[in-house]
């Protein structure tokens, strides 16, 4: 099975589609949407140029993120007042590494909204958020569409050739989805204070709650 059947409308919907998937599914905190592979999709071959499509594929997303971020900054209730405190360790350690913390959330693909949140909540400095962001985005974009353009189907064509019916890679796309999720509750639900506790005692510290 060829890479294109999975999205067949990639060539149709262009960069103009490609910019709405990163930026509506980089803008779901929490839910990692694949819009990666998509992205993947569209670097096989010479129809699109690979520099535009990373740097659309990196800004949209960023974009979004911010966003995230911004919300977050406010003190708007992306998660409740229990969560929170359960994580506020967290969210000191995350602020002390600042821009570093978003640049390596932005360049691997993690639930990056686990970095972000926790920046926005602790008041981090929302231009250098943006910046460590997009590099973080471009970097990523760029090592996915370089493979994908240039190396990609020879990697990939040994584990499609005997799929037949692409439903079995939408099925694949929800289980990563849900492992995802699954792993974002697990986070949630740690007790930061005391995993932190003993390398990071100042996580845990109350004088600036």
């Amino acid at each position: 099975m060829d890479l294109s059947v999975i999205f067949p409308f990639a060539d149709e919907i262009g960069y103009v589609g490609l910019a709405l998937v990163s930026f509506f599914g980089s803008l779901i905190p929490f839910v990692p949407l694949p819009s990666f592979i998509f992205l993947a999709t569209m670097s096989a071959g010479e129809k699109f140029n690979i520099h535009y499509l990373a740097l659309i594929a990196a800004i949209t997303s960023t974009v979004a993120k911010q966003i995230i971020f911004l919300i977050s900054y406010e003190g708007r209730r992306i998660i409740n007042e229990k969560t929170r405190a359960r994580m506020k360790p967290f969210e000191r350690l995350v602020k002390r590494y600042g821009a570093a913390a978003a640049f390596v959330a932005a360049a691997t693909p993690i639930p990056d909204d686990l970095i972000y949140v926790p920046l926005g909540l602790a008041k981090y400095n929302p231009v250098r958020f943006f910046i460590a962001t997009l590099v973080g985005k471009i970097i990523l974009c760029y090592v996915i569409v370089l493979i994908a353009h240039y190396f990609g189907m020879n990697y990939v064509d040994p584990f499609l050739e005997d799929i037949k019916d692409p439903t079995v890679i939408y099925v694949g796309f929800a289980a990563f989805v849900a492992i995802m999720v699954g792993s974002v509750f697990l986070v949630l639900r740690l007790n930061w204070e005391r995993l932190l506790g003993r390398f990071a005692p100042w996580t845990i510290q109350k004088d600036d709650d």
